[in-house]
């Protein structure tokens, strides 16, 4: 199983019922036997350019766990969804992974050091 990251942009006019959406691309990832470490909503925005006439898209981010034949089987459903105006799905680099893991825990020790000297310990 190798890590991926899938940015989704839903049609802009579900946004008042986004949940069937949402549990289709749910579904058909669990299909594929693909498993969602984590999911990201970052809400309607403006897009850089119409798609389809349509100038908004609701953005979802999703970090997943896919075996090596589900990417062009979720590509191949993604592509003829009505509610998906684009989407983007990419092999995610293990060794920036392992940077920003080791940039965070730099944080979080540097913070708790920092706790620790104001309280005088």
């Amino acid at each position: 199983m190798k890590d991926y990251e899938l940015t989704v942009l839903f049609h802009p006019d579900l946004e008042m019922n986004l949940d069937p959406a949402l549990d289709k691309v749910k579904k058909l990832i669990e299909a594929n036997k693909g498993k969602i470490k984590s999911e990201e909503d970052d809400g309607k925005k403006r897009l850089a350019y119409s798609i389809n006439g349509q100038t908004f898209a609701i953005y979802r981010f999703y970090n997943l766990e896919l075996p090596a034949e589900a990417p062009a089987k979720i590509s191949s459903t993604l592509n003829i969804s009505d509610e998906v105006l684009r989407y983007l799905l990419v092999h995610t680099d293990e060794r920036r992974v392992k940077l920003q893991a080791e940039k965070a825990n730099k944080a979080d020790e540097a913070e708790s050091s920092n706790d620790k000297e104001e309280k005088g310990e």
